[in-house]
């Protein structure tokens, strides 16, 4: 249906105007696709192709609720025009869907897998979905893809809290390993400091045993001394006139020993 057949207000024209772009821009990427020889530039290739397709999703669900809004404005014959072109961009838009799973198919690539139907189902090749579609009525294919687009979002955000929930285990680790790198730091630091206090305490012994036997030394040099005075003191009481032996100083000599005197009365 050409776009100059439709009444449409400026807001629809402009998303109906978009959504065409991406349709164009869909058909010629796939042309270019079916060009290339590298898987990896296939694969890259189909990426974008999924993101705008990804973006006429949304496209068509705008347009879809701005003819919602405008129904009760519209005569019955607008809407209805408008409602089967919004079937028939759906029907398009599956149509790529179908056409991105053939060449998924062929390359083997999973990573970018969005308009999955569940997992452990299998999926129809593009002949079968376009015979599908084609049996279809007009409602069918809109809940058919409204139903994949809701599929969509649902896959999408599950790989959303999927990434959150990794990132949030990235964190707490990461933290843990902290805390811990931190502990060790501690712990090395107060092992620094034991060992330092440990060779102060053996040069502190050390310094002791010096100072204790000095002290032995003394003593025992005072104890010779005091006995050698004694037995000087002792060898001169004994014997007070051996020559060999000097006074001590401070120490009177002995006294020398008296006669008594006496007379005798002459008779």
């Amino acid at each position: 249906m050409a776009t100059t057949e439709l009444q449409m207000s400026p807001q629809l024209e402009q998303i109906h105007g978009e959504i065409r772009d991406l349709f164009r821009a869909l058909s010629n990427g796939f042309q270019r696709l079916d060009k290339m020889k590298d898987s990896n530039r296939q694969s890259k290739q189909l990426e974008e192709l999924t993101g705008k397709m990804r973006e006429c999703k949304r496209l068509i669900k705008e347009f879809d609720r701005e003819i919602k809004d405008e129904e009760s404005k519209n005569p019955a014959e607008v809407n209805k025009q408008l409602n089967d072109e919004k079937q028939s961009m759906i029907k398009e838009l599956n149509s790529y869907v179908a056409l991105r799973k053939t060449y998924m198919n062929t390359l083997g690539n999973k990573k970018i897998e969005l308009f999955d139907m569940g997992a452990g189902v299998s999926e129809p090749t593009a002949d079968e979905n376009v015979k599908v579609a084609s049996s279809m009525s007009n409602q069918e294919l809109v809940d058919h893809g409204m139903k994949t687009v809701d599929e969509t979002d649902q896959a999408i955000e599950r790989t959303k809290k999927v990434v959150e929930q990794t990132i949030e285990v990235g964190t707490q680790t990461a933290s843990t390993l902290k805390g811990q790198t931190d502990q060790m730091g501690r712990i090395v630091n107060e092992l620094d400091t034991i060992q330092f206090s440990i060779k102060k305490a053996s040069q502190l012994v050390k310094e002791i045993g010096r100072q204790v036997a000095t002290d032995k030394c003394i003593m025992l040099f005072l104890f010779l001394i005091v006995c050698g005075v004694i037995a000087i003191i002792v060898v001169k009481i004994v014997n007070p006139n051996n020559k060999d032996i000097r006074d001590i100083p401070g120490l009177a000599p002995p006294a020398p020993s008296r006669r008594l005197l006496y007379l005798r009365d002459p008779q």
